[in-house]
This record gives C-alpha cells, structure tokens and sequence, in this order.
C-alpha cells in the first residue's frame, strides 16, 4: 500500500518519567513499515530525562514532535493535549512504556479497507517490567460490539486505531476511570463495530506502577467508568463481575 492512499496517522505518546522506556516506544514507531504518521510526545513535566531523549529522536526524525504540559497534568489531559495537536484523519495511541510490531499500523490499515471499521485494534504480546517477554498472548476477536465490550475491554489503548472525528465526540478527560474504555464504550454504543488484527502487534509492558497495575484501584475505576456510560447501580454490578472473571482468567497466564 501507498502511504498516501490511507493518510496520516497522528500517534499520540503521553509521557511522564519515561526514561527507561521511550526510547523503545518510540523506536519501534519509527520503525513501522507505514510512514505516513506524526509521532506527538507530549510530555507531562517530567524529571527524569525523558524530554531530552525524545528531543534527540525529534533531531532525527521531523515526524516527531514535541508538546509540554505547562504543569503536571495526569495522563488523560496529556492524551487530550496531543490529540488537540493532532493532524491526521487518525488516532493510534502508544503509551511511552509499550511498543510494536514494525507492521502494526499496517496491518490495521489494510483490515480498514477490508471492512470500513472507524475503530481498530490488535492482539497483545506481554513484557515485564525490565522489557523480558512472556510466552502468551491475548487474542484479539475479529469483532466486537458494544454489550460484548462491556463484560471485558479487549481494546488494549496502545493498540487502537481510531477515526480522529470519533475520538474527539467521545474523548473522556478524568483519571478516576479507565478514560479508554469509555472512549471505546461511547464509540460501539452509537452502533459501531470495533475490528480486530488477532495478532501480537502490542508488546504490552506489565508495571504494578501504572494506573491499571493496582489490581483494586484498577476494578474501582472500571465501576467508575460504567456508572459514567449511564449504567444503574445493578448493571454496573453486573457487568463488575464479568470484568474480574474475565481479569482473573486473563492474569492467570500472566503470573
């Protein structure tokens, strides 16, 4: 495929203390096989040396840019000041602390054209903390609608790729839920499908220190975000269950 015939990609990177991880999260965006892309790092008043090795990609790579949170800002305003920045048609999400396959973008590009999905994702490999892989990986279903999603999110964020115009509509600035899964949720309930490349083109890092390594912080946020979508009390309550079964069954493989 000609990289023009799809279009930009704007690949948002939030960024906080990165340091021992950007430079392969960035490396392995460089390194897709598509080139139509911005890579927009946006960096939340880090004090390590994260700024410094992403100014040193931007040197070498003009698809890469750089934008600064004026104050430390949590991680969905830091998304939202990317995507404010963005130029493309698209949106693709990578966390500083992930990365992927050197085909990803363009292997969701072609299940696009194959099935006119405005939102996209892939199956996940998995690291540790120190970057080792692990030997399993989370499918990806070929499709998924909305009550489906609303048992388990399948749509690993670092692995989305999403129609700009739609992830502006449903776009969730609050750090007290999954801000994801609501974008997601909010997309699918309007009558869309999400499609899915079940392949590992995410290497997803495993961190107790992120938002979602807190296994109770992580559940409580999940409720959160049903309660935002609109759900009462007892469905929320219903569809928490489905989200610790399904979280169980998938740690499992993970320990």
């Amino acid at each position: 495929m000609q990289d023009g015939q799809f279009g930009l990609i704007s690949i948002i990177m939030a960024a906080y203390n990165a340091e021992r991880t950007i430079e392969q999260a960035v490396t392995s965006v460089l390194n897709q096989t598509y080139k139509n892309f911005e890579l927009l790092i946006i960096d939340d008043c880090s004090k390590d040396n994260t700024l410094s090795i992403a100014e040193n990609f931007k040197q070498k790579d003009n698809r890469v840019k750089i934008i600064k949170n004026e104050k430390n800002s949590g991680v969905s305003y830091t998304r939202k000041h990317g995507l404010e920045e963005a130029n493309g048609e698209w949106i693709a999400v990578l966390d500083s602390d992930d990365a992927w396959d050197t085909d990803k973008l363009e292997k969701q590009i072609q299940l696009q054209k194959e099935t006119g999905g405005d939102l996209l994702y892939t199956g996940s490999a998995f690291m540790d903390n120190d970057g080792n892989p692990i030997d399993w990986y989370l499918h990806a279903p070929q499709k998924i609608e909305y009550k489906q999603l609303l048992k388990q999110n399948l749509i690993s964020n670092s692995s989305s790729l999403v129609r700009k115009e739609l992830y502006e509509k449903y776009y969730v600035s609050d750090d007290c839920m999954h801000e994801d899964f609501a974008v997601w949720l909010g997309i699918l309930k309007s009558g869309k499908c999400a499609y899915g490349v079940d392949e590992p083109l995410l290497i997803y890092r495993l961190s107790k220190k992120s938002k979602s390594g807190n296994k109770f912080k992580a559940a409580k946020m999940n409720w959160n975000t049903y309660r935002y979508m609109g759900l009462n009390v007892f469905a929320a309550f219903y569809y928490e269950c489905w989200y610790i079964v399904n979280g169980l069954l998938k740690y499992r493989n993970l320990k």
